[in-house]
C-alpha cells in the first residue's frame, strides 16, 4: 500500500518534475544518469520515512489548506540566543504556546564554517546540526516535541551557495574537475568581468565584486555575497540531484517547512543581474516536486526580498502557477508599513499593495512580517513614488534618514547598513521597538512617545495578523527589545550592523514585565492580537485580500472577502485622531460596527468612527 501512496503521488507530480528536468539538463550528457539516479533516491527517501510522517503527510492531503489557517502564527529566532542549544528549546515552548505559536523557525542551525559564516548562511554540511547547538538527532527530538504540541518546524536550507569549507568546495579546491563542476569557476577574469557589467553588488561594505581569485587555485570563483559562500553550478544537474537529497533528508528528520535561502540568484546568465531568470522557476518547481512527492507535508518557503512583480514570481506565474513555493515573505508589505509611518500617509502603501498583488493566491500564501534578522532595504521603484508625486531616489534617501534617526523630528533610532555611494542605496538595520521610536522616547525620558511606540509595535502586530498569511514574531519583538549596541564589541559582528537587532532574549524582562510597563503592554497586547486572529475565520489565508484607498490618507484599509462575511480592517498610521464617515464604512461592507480584534462594539459619534493614534480595528 505506501509503494502505490508513492507511485500516486509521483503520478500527481510528474508534470512538475520531468519536463522542468528536461528542460534544465535535457542537453547535459549526465541527465539521463542523474534523472535515474533521482528516482532512485526519492525512491529510498520515501521508504525511510518515518511512519508518523507518512501519517501527517496524508492527514495534510486531505486538509490542503492547513498552513492557511487563522490558527498559523509564527515565531522566528536564533537558537543560542533564545534558549542557548537545541535543548533549551523544549524548556521554552510553553512560552511559544502562551503567544500562540504553531510555526518555529529556526534560524540557520545547520552546520556553518567556524568564525565569520554571515549569520549561520555560510554552511559546510548540510546534514549535520552546528555543533554549539546540538546534533542532529536533537534536532530530530525537537521536531518531534513541536509536533505533538501541534507546532511546525522551519529550518534554513540556503540554494545559491556553500561555505568553501563545504566537501564538494574541498574537493574543487584539490583540483577535481568533477567537483569544480559544482561550482562557477574560470581561470581567467575575463568572463568575470563582463558578468559583473550587470550583476548588482550584494554587501560593497565588506564584500565588494562578485567574484574572488584564489592564487593556491589559479583560477576565479563565483562568490555573491562572500568570499567564503561560493556559488553554486545549478547548470550542472548534479547540483540539483544533491540539494534534492538533502531537501528528503531533512524532511525525514521532521522539518516541515524548508526555508530555501538566496533562491533568487541561483541561475546565471550574461548581460543580466543573475536575479529572478526563468530557469530558476524551473528548478524550484521540480524541487517542490520531489517534496511533494516524498514528503507531501512539508512546504517551501521561498526567500527572495525583492520588488512586487518580480516577488510574486516566487508564488509561481503563468505556467507555474500554484506549483512553486507555498510561501514566501511579504516584503513590500514590510517596507510600506515603515515608509507610512514615517510619512503618517499610507497613499504609497495603498497604491503598491493594490496594484501590484493580486487579491488571491493559488495554493500559497505570504509569510507577514515587519521585522526579520536582516537589514530593511527601501524596495520603493521610481515609479511607484512618482504615481503619489515623489521621487523613488528622494523617498529611499528620506526613508534611510528617518529610521537612523538623523532625520529632523524622526522617533526612530537605527543605524546604516551596507551605504552604496553609486547608488545611494541606505540600508536599515534596528530592532522593531527602536525603530517604531521605544528607545528614543525612554531616553529622552518622553511618557508620550513610549506610548505611541507602544501603539505602533500593536499596529503593526494587528496588520501582519490580519492582511492574510503566516504572521511572523521576531524574537524579542514580543516583548519589545531595543538595540543591542554590544554587538561593536564583537569581532566577528562589528562589522555588521544587522547584529543590532540581533539582541539575546531577555527572559529576565519577560518573565518580570510589570503590566504598565512597556514590556508588559507590548506582551499582553501582542498575545492578545494573535488570541483573537485565531477566532476569526475571515483571516483564513485562502480568502481575497482587497486593498482599499480610503479617504483619509493617514488610515490603510482592507477587505478580507470571505464567502460568510467580509471584515473591513482600518490602521490610523498617525499620532493623531482620525474619522471615518459612517456611510464609507457600510459601502464597504461593515454593517454591525463589532470590531472583532478588541471582541466589542465600536463607538460611533455623529456618524463618524474615529480612530485613535495608531488605532486598529477589524469590523464586520
Amino acid at each position: 500500500m505506501t509503494r502505490d501512496i508513492f507511485e500516486l503521488r509521483l503520478d500527481r507530480s510528474a508534470s512538475d518534475l520531468w519536463p522542468m528536468l528536461e528542460a534544465l539538463y535535457g542537453s547535459h550528457p549526465d541527465y539521463p544518469r542523474v534523472r535515474k539516479d533521482l528516482l532512485a533516491e526519492m525512491r529510498r527517501a520515501w521508504k525511510a520515512r518515518p511512519a508518523e510522517l507518512k501519517e501527517q503527510d496524508l492527514r495534510r492531503d486531505l486538509e490542503p489548506d492547513w498552513f492557511q489557517r487563522p490558527d498559523m502564527v509564527g515565531y522566528v529566532f536564533y537558537i543560542d540566543r533564545f534558549a542557548g542549544d537545541l535543548n533549551g528549546v523544549h524548556e521554552k515552548l510553553d512560552y511559544l504556546e502562551s503567544l500562540g505559536v504553531t510555526y518555529v523557525h529556526l534560524m540557520p542551525c545547520l552546520k556553518p564554517r567556524p568564525g565569520d559564516s554571515d549569520g549561520g548562511y555560510s554552511v559546510m554540511d548540510y546534514r549535520k546540526v552546528n555543533p554549539a547547538y546540538g546534533s542532529m538527532s536533537d534536532l530530530e527530538h525537537l521536531a518531534g516535541a513541536l509536533r505533538a504540541r501541534g507546532m511546525s518546524l522551519c529550518v534554513d536550507m540556503v540554494l545559491n551557495h556553500t561555505a568553501k569549507e563545504h566537501a564538494w568546495a574541498k574537493k574543487a579546491a584539490k583540483g577535481d574537475p568533477v567537483y569544480q563542476e559544482y561550482y562557477w569557476m574560470f581561470d581567467d577574469d575575463t568572463l568575470p568581468k563582463q558578468y559583473e557589467e550587470t550583476l548588482v553588488e550584494i554587501f560593497p561594505d565588506n564584500a565588494p565584486g562578485s567574484f574572488t581569485w584564489y592564487p593556491k587555485l589559479e583560477k576565479w570563483v563565483w562568490t555573491t555575497f562572500n568570499e567564503h559562500q561560493w556559488d553554486l553550478n545549478w547548470s550542472n544537474p548534479q547540483v540539483f540531484l544533491e540539494i534534492a537529497k538533502i531537501m528528503m533528508f531533512l524532511a525525514n528528520k521532521g522539518v516541515d517547512v524548508l526555508r530555501l535561502d538566496a533562491v533568487a540568484f541561483m541561475w546565471k546568465r550574461m548581460g543580466t543581474r543573475c536575479q529572478s531568470e526563468p530557469e530558476v522557476h524551473k528548478i524550484l518547481r521540480a524541487l517542490r516536486a520531489v517534496t511533494r512527492v516524498v514528503a507531501a507535508s512539508a512546504l517551501h518557503l521561498e526567500e527572495a526580498i525583492v520588488g512586487p512583480a518580480e516577488m510574486l514570481t516566487y508564488f509561481g506565474r503563468g505556467e507555474h502557477d500554484g506549483r512553486e513555493g507555498n510561501l514566501a515573505y511579504h516584503n513590500n508589505l514590510m517596507v510600506q508599513f515603515w515608509s507610512a509611518l514615517a510619512t503618517r500617509d499610507t497613499r504609497l502603501m495603498t497604491h503598491v499593495l493594490k496594484t501590484h498583488f493580486p487579491e488571491h493566491l493559488t495554493n500559497a500564501t505570504y509569510a507577514t512580517y515587519i521585522r526579520c534578522h536582516d537589514d530593511i532595504g527601501w524596495a520603493i521603484t521610481d515609479e511607484d513614488a512618482a504615481a503619489v508625486f515623489v521621487t523613488g531616489y528622494g523617498h529611499r534617501a528620506f526613508l534611510s534618514d528617518f529610521y537612523e534617526g538623523s532625520f529632523p523630528g524622526s522617533f526612530s533610532r537605527g543605524a546604516l547598513f551596507q551605504f552604496n555611494p553609486e547608488t545611494g542605496d541606505k540600508r536599515i538595520s534596528g530592532t522593531f521597538a527602536s525603530l517604531a521610536g521605544l528607545e528614543r522616547a525612554r531616553d529622552d525620558g518622553d511618557a508620550e512617545g513610549v506610548a505611541h511606540a507602544i501603539e505602533r509595535i500593536l499596529m503593526g502586530n494587528a496588520l501582519i495578523a490580519s492582511f492574510g498569511g503566516v504572521p511572523l514574531i521576531y524574537m524579542g519583538d514580543e516583548i519589545a527589545m531595543t538595540n543591542d549596541y554590544r554587538y561593536l564589541g564583537v569581532p566577528e559582528h562589528a562589522h555588521d550592523s544587522r547584529w543590532l537587532h540581533r539582541p539575546k532574549m531577555d527572559w529576565e524582562a519577560t518573565l518580570n514585565a510589570r503590566e504598565d510597563s512597556p514590556e508588559g503592554r507590548v506582551l499582553a497586547g501582542t498575545r492578545r492580537i494573535y488570541q483573537r486572529r485565531k477566532a476569526v475565520p475571515e483571516i483564513h489565508g485562502g480568502h481575497p485580500t482587497r486593498v482599499i484607498a480610503a479617504p483619509n490618507q493617514a488610515v490603510f484599509a482592507f477587505q478580507r472577502l470571505a464567502p460568510t462575511r467580509n471584515l473591513l480592517c482600518l490602521f490610523n498610521f498617525s499620532e493623531e485622531w482620525q474619522n471615518l464617515s459612517v456611510g464609507w464604512l457600510r459601502e464597504r461592507g461593515a454593517e454591525h460596527f463589532m470590531d472583532v480584534l478588541s471582541d466589542g462594539p465600536v463607538a460611533i459619534e455623529h456618524g463618524t468612527l474615529t480612530l485613535p493614534p495608531y488605532g486598529r480595528v477589524w469590523l464586520t
